[in-house]
């Protein structure tokens, strides 16, 4: 199997903190799926451990070793595959779909439990979806008006304070969880107001242009 040709794997690539330069050509929408490979075997494991956390924590009331542990390892397991991409060059469509499934998946379930043994509060919580539905209602509507967003700083570093919330919700931990999803929510809905304020700048843009 051909490996993905890639600019120097420095440390700070490898970890995910430089994402300069174009994305890797075997994720684009023309390439092939590429399921057999290291990283998007990881993203299985995480996959399949999901209904597992959740299965776990009804039996433990939410809270407990076992569901905080599941947590944790499908959670280190996206930054897993992604290094695991960037040492092999790996790279793949089917890995591109398939690590923000998987993490959507894990925010849903996290959210379930949550929500369900009131492990932190439910307001909080019901904002964090309002927000992640309306993430991916208006995804599709900005592809088909060619409008491209970026992921950008503020959505890339809220997603740790409310991803840390929930396992420390089923840690127990109340009143930490509170605190880290206050953050997390807060960021990410001023990423959302980046998203659409970028939206509106190309939307101009290109109707200055035609």
């Amino acid at each position: 199997m051909r490996r993905e040709a890639r600019s120097r794997l420095t440390l700070r690539r490898l970890f995910g903190l430089d994402r300069s330069g174009p994305p890797p050509a075997a994720t684009l929408a023309d390439a092939p799926l590429r399921p057999w490979t290291i990283p998007n075997a990881i993203g299985y494991v995480r996959l399949a451990l999901v209904p597992v956390f959740v299965a776990v924590s009804w039996h433990t009331d939410g809270v407990g070793v076992g569901p905080a542990v599941l947590f944790g390892v499908i959670s280190w397991g996206d930054y897993a595959d992604g290094i695991a991409a960037r040492v092999t060059g790996q790279y793949s469509r089917l890995g591109a779909m398939l690590d923000p499934l998987v993490d959507r998946l894990l925010v849903i379930a996290g959210v379930v439990v949550c929500w369900n043994f009131d492990l932190v509060p439910r307001w909080l919580l019901g904002v964090l979806v309002v927000r992640e539905l309306a993430m991916l209602a208006l995804a599709p509507l900005a592809l088909r008006r060619g409008l491209e967003l970026r992921i950008n700083w503020w959505g890339r570093l809220g997603v740790w304070p409310a991803m840390s919330a929930l396992f420390f919700g089923v840690c127990g931990l109340r009143d930490l969880a509170t605190v880290l999803l206050a953050i997390g929510v807060a960021m990410l809905l001023v990423a959302s107001v980046a998203y659409a304020r970028d939206a509106r700048r190309q939307h101009a843009t290109g109707a200055r242009s035609t």
